[in-house]
C-alpha cells in the first residue's frame, strides 16, 4: 500500500487543478465545468496517491487504468494528466480547439488516456472488460472507473453492474461523482436513483459513502476497495457541482457552460484567495 501523501499538499494540488479547469474552459469558450469541478478531488486521489502510472510511459504493462466514463468532465482528467507531466500543461490551452488533442469529451489520442467516452452509460462495461482481462491473464492490475449520477439512469449501467459481480471482479473499483445535478436539472426531479448503497449491494457490489471533497475519506475509501475480495467495489462520493467556486456551486446551469471573461476573472480570483 502507498504512503498517503500530506493532505495539505494534494489540497494545495487541488486548487491548481481547478484553476487550470476554469481557464481551460474559458479559454476554449465551450464545455462542462460544473462535473469538472466537483469531481477534482476524485481524480487528484487517485494520480497523486493510488494508481500505478509511469507518465514517462503511459502504456507500461504493469500499470494500473483509469476509465473517465463521464466523458464530458475531461477537462479535470487532463489537468491532472499534464500536472502529472504526461504532456506540456500549455496544451490545457488548445482545449476544444481544431486539430487539439484535448477534444471536448475524454479522447485516446491523449497521454494516459485508455479509451474515449461521451456516449454516457459504456465507462463501466469498458472496465468490466479491462478488469476480466486482468484476471484471465493473472495479473496484478485494478482498474477504477468514474461515473455521473445522471449517467446512471442509462440501462448498460446497471446491466454491467450485474456482470461486474457475476464475475467476481474484485479489481474493480466504481467511483460515483454524486453532486445530485445532470443537464436538466436535480437527478432526484429527472430520474430519482435512490436508494443508490441499497441497489448496488443488490446488485452484488460492495458499497462505501464519502465526502468526495475529503482527500482522507477519499483515500482510505481507495485503500479499502482494495482490501475487497470477490466482489467489486462501489464508492458513493458525495460532491458539489461547481465544487470551489461560490457562484458556481449547486447551480444546474454550470453542467455544461464554461466562464466568460468576468467570470473567470471572478473565479480565479476566489480560488486564489483561498
Amino acid at each position: 500500500m502507498s504512503k498517503k501523501p500530506d493532505v495539505k499538499e494534494l489540497q494545495k494540488i487541488a486548487k491548481q487543478i481547478r484553476i487550470d479547469i476554469v481557464s481551460m474552459l474559458a479559454e476554449a469558450g465551450s464545455g462542462h465545468t460544473g462535473g469538472s469541478l466537483s469531481s477534482v478531488e476524485l481524480v487528484t486521489a487517485l494520480y497523486y496517491y493510488k494508481l500505478r502510472h509511469d507518465p514517462k510511459n503511459p502504456k507500461r504493462e504493469d500499470r494500473d487504468i483509469f476509465i473517465l466514463s463521464k466523458g464530458h468532465s475531461c477537462p479535470v482528467v487532463y489537468a491532472v494528466l499534464a500536472n502529472r507531466g504526461f504532456f506540456p500543461r500549455e496544451e490545457l490551452m488548445t482545449l476544444r480547439k481544431f486539430g487539439s488533442r484535448l477534444q471536448g469529451h475524454i479522447y485516446l489520442g491523449v497521454p494516459g488516456v485508455e479509451t474515449s467516452t461521451g456516449s454516457l452509460g459504456q465507462g463501466l462495461s469498458i472496465a468490466n472488460g479491462f478488469a476480466m482481462a486482468a484476471k484471465l491473464d493473472k495479473k496484478d492490475r485494478r482498474v477504477y472507473c468514474i461515473l455521473g449520477d445522471g449517467e446512471i439512469q442509462e440501462g448498460q449501467v446497471w446491466e454491467a453492474a450485474m456482470s461486474s459481480s457475476q464475475y467476481n471482479l474484485d479489481n474493480l473499483c466504481a467511483i460515483l461523482d454524486h453532486n445530485k445535478l445532470q443537464i436538466d436539472g436535480p437527478v432526484k426531479e429527472v430520474k430519482n436513483i435512490e436508494p443508490l448503497r441499497k441497489k448496488w449491494e443488490a446488485f452484488g457490489w460492495h458499497v462505501i459513502e464519502i465526502d468526495g471533497h475529503d482527500f482522507k475519506q477519499i483515500m482510505n475509501a481507495y485503500d479499502e476497495a482494495e482490501r475487497v475480495k470477490e466482489k467489486p467495489t462501489f464508492i458513493i462520493a458525495h460532491t458539489i457541482k461547481g465544487k470551489g467556486v461560490k457562484f458556481m456551486e449547486g447551480v444546474v446551469k454550470w453542467h455544461g457552460v464554461a466562464p466568460k471573461k468576468l467570470e473567470l476573472e471572478r473565479a480565479l480570483k476566489e480560488l486564489k484567495e483561498e
